[in-house]
């Protein structure tokens, strides 16, 4: 998954910068989510990180009571966690913005009692709009993927 910045010799520096700027900026616009909220009681308090090349990543543990079909996690889930990366992926940027539209493809089932990792990046910006896309991995397994508008 790649943005279309180049990497330098401050990508380390610029990447901690933004993740200041996506802790802040969760914190002051979305505290209450139910995935990345930090202040909602019952959230899954998701832990992005800004990485060098502008995307963004978390871990996520796929736990039974999130099940739909035997041993797979709910599409709905898997949904909201891409969603999620892609409005913190925003965030890191210093960007809040509610989404306008999301496809999700489902590739294979997401297996319960294992984690995933979910990524984001931004594809490009037009206009008032900004595109991005999201990938979900569980091991070495791309399980779902999506594209947004916001």
């Amino acid at each position: 998954m790649t943005e279309s910045t180049t990497e330098g010799p401050n990508s380390a520096h610029e990447s901690q910068d933004a993740q200041m700027v996506l802790e802040a900026t969760r914190k002051s616009a979305h505290a209450e989510c139910l995935f990345c909220g930090k202040q909602n009681p019952i959230g899954f308090k998701l832990a992005f990180r800004a990485r060098d090349d502008g995307s963004v990543h978390a871990m996520f543990t796929c736990e039974r009571p999130l099940q739909s079909y035997p041993e797979t996690l709910h599409g709905g889930v898997v949904s909201a966690l891409l969603d999620s990366a892609m409005t913190n992926c925003l965030f890191s940027k210093g960007i809040v913005a509610v989404t306008a539209e999301l496809t999700v493809r489902f590739l294979r089932p997401v297996r319960l009692d294992r984690s995933v990792e979910v990524t984001a990046a931004v594809t490009r910006v037009r206009g008032p709009l900004y595109y991005l896309q999201a990938e979900l991995t569980q091991g070495k397994t791309l399980t779902a993927r999506a594209q947004a508008k916001f």
